[in-house]
């Protein structure tokens, strides 16, 4: 039976299950997305005192608060306990792809050590990735008025015409990323 658990759901299971997770936020009034509970956390953290942007009621969101800690709770639990410990199936034209940007061995794990490791993470180049992408992605979430979960689950499902827009954007960005940016920055 873990054997099962262990296999990746099928998008017949998974795609329902999402679903009815947004017919339920939508039939008590609430929106779903991840970036917003950034803004909770620091108000939280006493972040109104020096921005009004902070300056809410943040135990209404208390509920997005555990979705988070769940999210964070299931994802050590998959891959510490429902990892089969096989490598990723992955086509032979990308595992090329990965050997030639320095990847040794594409498909082992889920974050490559030499984009993910340590050394990598605490070097000139990690760290310049790390604070610029998250500059990048801080600003884009918020002109955007929300993150790719929000717009792509929540906004659509809501038929929202910005949310539409936002998600194409991110798929543009995300494909020149892929085949423009990233190749140069390893």
């Amino acid at each position: 039976m873990l054997e099962l658990i262990k296999e990746p759901w099928p998008w017949y299971f998974s795609g329902p299950v999402i679903s009815i997770i947004m017919i339920l936020l939508i039939y008590f009034g609430k929106t779903f997305g991840v970036s917003s509970n950034l803004r909770t956390f620091c108000a939280i953290g006493g972040a109104g005192k020096f921005s009004d942007f902070f300056k809410f009621n943040w135990k209404a969101q208390t509920w997005n608060l555990i979705f988070v800690l769940g999210s964070v709770i299931g994802g050590f639990i998959s891959t510490e306990f429902l990892n089969n410990g096989e490598p990723m199936l992955l086509s032979a034209g990308v595992m090329e792809d990965f050997k030639a940007m320095g990847i040794a061995n594409p498909g082992a794990s889920i974050l490559p050590d030499e984009l993910f490791g340590m050394e990598a993470i605490f070097s000139i180049k990690g760290l310049s990735m790390l604070i610029i992408g998250g500059l990048l992605i801080g600003f884009g979430t918020r002109y955007a008025g929300g993150c790719t979960s929000g717009h792509a689950i929540s906004g659509l499902s809501n038929l929202q015409f910005p949310s539409l827009v936002a998600v194409i954007g991110f798929f543009i960005g995300g494909l020149i990323m892929t085949y423009l940016i990233f190749p140069f920055i390893l």
